[in-house]
């Protein structure tokens, strides 16, 4: 006997007093995924549903353990019954999402997928009774949908929803005839419901590689409209980006120490921005930034793939792009530095051609006009101002009197 989807308009109005509640589960249970689960169980048992199943696909939770209690407990408590299958193919249930799916009356696994990594149960009371008779408990492994059955956490294979559902006590359908074999047809409609549309976004952006990014990505784009004098779309975007991290890591189990360590890195860069050379600082942001991104959270890892992109792409956009925009940002004849022609400063290193210059205190990048060279901690003389380059001559032998000019 085949079995017949219901998803057609005319096989969910056979029975419309029949209802069955589908919750869409994806990604870290949040507050609001939390919510979601709530209010949709109050909502099925407001309308008269004959059952809630969960659709299950999350590696974990992100809220407090004493607020995934208080969703196992209305799980639990709830006058409808409530089910979950963990699907589709490929789909996992771990970590406090394993533990809600213990809670229900009845679960099922997928083709391809996984269930366990529970870790120590936070409400062991409310989980299932099957479970706390199994010889191996899944606090630090997972399972497939065969070994599930095995260890009698299930009681049927269930590769499909449909298959899962339409065996669900409650759940009714009829016994077509009229074609070469014999077909079940589903006569109970089935309600789908995933998070609103603005609930869905604001959940999928705290996901630690979005995060990840946002932080980023936010952090660089403010430091460069810093140095570039002026507030524009970059620093908006950037503005923006930044606050979309900050709420992340709120939200997300993330390590201070480790995020303190990020900002370090942002700051250590933008001194040797300033200078316009990778230096010592260079060097002290990228391992501050190595570091804070490897153990950016608890129980949880960026993808390899985003830590490469993160740490190569700011690294190389602080020490060498960033410069170089900057330069071009400030590449016109007048910036409002023109003041310091004919300034004295003193050299901090050796220079043939570039190097670094001391100016009442603050490190400056500087070119040399002439081919003589300057010894570190000789005085120097700024002739010109080119974007963050400063011109600079011997103090004796040059040609003209720039103090004289610049009076």
């Amino acid at each position: 006997m085949t079995l017949l989807g219901w998803f057609a308009p005319a096989q969910a109005q056979q029975d419309a007093d029949s209802v069955f509640d589908v919750l869409e589960v994806a990604g870290l249970i949040d507050e609001i995924v939390a919510g979601f689960i709530e209010d949709s169980i109050a909502v099925a048992e407001a309308n008269g549903s004959e059952g809630v199943v969960l659709q299950i696909d999350s590696a974990g939770h992100v809220v407090s353990d004493e607020r995934l209690t208080e969703v196992a407990r209305t799980i639990a408590n709830s006058a409808v019954p409530v089910y979950s299958w963990v699907g589709p193919s490929g789909a996992t249930a771990r970590g406090g999402a394993a533990q809600l799916v213990l809670v229900t009356e009845e679960l099922a696994v997928a083709i391809g997928g996984s269930l366990g990594n529970t870790g120590e149960l936070i409400f062991p009371e409310l989980v299932a009774d099957s479970y706390s008779v199994v010889d191996n408990p899944l606090e630090e492994n997972t399972v497939n949908e065969l070994s599930v059955i095995e260890l009698g956490l299930a009681v049927r294979d269930s590769p499909t929803l449909a298959f899962f559902v339409l065996d669900l006590p409650g759940f009714m359908s009829d016994i077509d005839y009229s074609g070469d074999e014999p077909v079940r047809v589903p006569t109970t409609q089935v309600r789908f419901s995933k998070l609103p549309l603005f609930d869905g976004w604001v959940h999928n952006l705290a996901s630690p590689s979005m995060v990840y990014l946002f932080f980023l990505i936010g952090a660089v784009l403010l430091i460069f409209e810093f140095f570039t004098a002026g507030v524009g779309i970059a620093g908006g975007i950037g503005a923006f980006c930044f606050i979309l991290g900050c709420y992340g890591l709120d939200v997300l189990p993330a390590r201070n120490w480790a995020v303190a360590l990020l900002v370090v890195a942002m700051f250590a860069f933008a001194i040797d921005v300033q200078v316009g050379v990778p230096r010592f600082w260079s060097g002290v942001g990228s391992l501050a930034l190595l570091v804070g991104s490897l153990f950016l959270f608890h129980d949880m890892a960026v993808p390899w793939i985003t830590l490469l992109v993160g740490i190569l792409g700011v690294a190389g956009l602080m020490i060498s792009g960033m410069p170089a925009m900057v330069r071009t940002r400030f590449g016109t004849p007048t910036i409002g530095r023109e003041w310091m022609v004919g300034m004295l400063a003193r050299a901090t290193e050796d220079i043939k051609k570039e190097g670094v210059v001391d100016v009442d205190g603050a490190p400056w990048r500087a070119r040399v006009n002439r081919s003589t060279p300057i010894a570190a901690g000789d005085h120097v003389r700024i002739v010109a101002v080119e974007g963050l380059y400063l011109e600079i001559e011997p103090e004796e032998g040059g040609a003209r009197d720039y103090r004289e000019m610049h009076r």
